[in-house]
Order: structure tokens, then C-alpha cells, then sequence
């Protein structure tokens, strides 16, 4: 965890790992503001910890910054750095989440994970930190339920 952003404007290599992965923060321009962030992660990839075969989600985070913002480049490289990693699907989307509540500190944040289908059965995964803050405008997330070809 940085308080500078040392990969942006940078060449910087995928990390190996998310533990080798470096998250780097911004000073937040309107602290005062209550606001919702938003990052989506479409094609979020990880390994099955069992078969060693890839998983894909779809990841939406949503976040109330308080005095910081997460820089976006180190958030791509940070989720990227899953691509070799071996997680279920509920230990990646909670680390990602837990992993940003400990560097952002923030008022509120959740996060939706909707993996593909493995074994025909879509596995979905969603965490915050809290109930939503009064007056705060939450949009959906947008991403449908899975329906197969139905």
C-alpha cells in the first residue's frame, strides 16, 4: 500500500500474485462529498484451486470514498495479478474487497462478483461493508442473472 502512485506514468509488469501485487492511493479531491465510485472488471480471470482450469467474472465494485481514491492503473494490475492465481470464487471476490477496505479506508463499499458457469452452475458472490449511506444514489449494478439459453 502506497500513498503515491508509483506505477502510474510507469512501465510496470504484472505482478506473479495478488500478494506481490502493490495497490497505490490518491488523496480523494472532495472528501466532504458523500459520492459512489465505480470500477467494472469484465473479464476477471483466476484459477480453479482444485482443477488448475481458468474462471471468469464479471467484477463490479462500488465504493464511498472518504479521504482516499484507489489509483486505477494499480487497481487493473492488482485484479490482473489473479489470472495465475488458485482461489474459489468466494475467497477472490472477498479478498478483493477486503484487500480495498483496508487501503481506502472508505464509508462504504461492496462488491459483485458474477462468475461464469463451471460445471453448468453460475457461482455469484456479493459482500459490503454495511448498509448503503442515506442519500447516497447506488445504481444497480447492471449485470444480469445468468440464464443459460433459456
Amino acid at each position: 500500500m502506497t500513498d503515491t502512485t508509483l506505477q502510474l506514468g510507469h512501465a510496470v509488469a504484472i505482478p506473479a500474485s495478488p500478494e506481490e501485487a502493490v495497490l497505490d492511493r490518491v488523496p480523494n479531491p472532495h472528501p466532504q462529498a458523500r459520492y459512489v465510485a465505480r470500477f467494472t472488471c469484465p473479464e476477471f480471470t483466476s484459477l480453479c484451486p482444485v482443477t488448475g482450469q481458468p474462471d471468469f467474472a464479471h467484477l463490479v465494485i462500488d465504493y464511498v470514498p472518504a479521504d482516499w481514491l484507489v489509483e486505477s492503473k494499480s487497481l487493473k494490475l492488482y485484479l490482473t495479478s489473479f489470472r495465475n492465481h488458485g482461489a474459489f470464487h468466494e475467497g477472490c471476490t472477498l479478498d478483493v474487497g477486503l484487500k480495498l477496505v483496508e487501503l481506502l479506508a472508505p464509508h462504504w463499499l461492496r462488491i459483485g462478483g458474477y462468475w461464469y458457469p463451471r460445471g453448468g452452475m453460475p457461482i455469484d458472490v456479493f459482500w459490503q461493508t454495511g448498509a448503503p449511506l442515506d442519500g447516497v444514489w447506488l445504481p444497480d449494478q447492471g449485470v444480469p442473472s445468468y440464464r443459460g439459453r433459456g
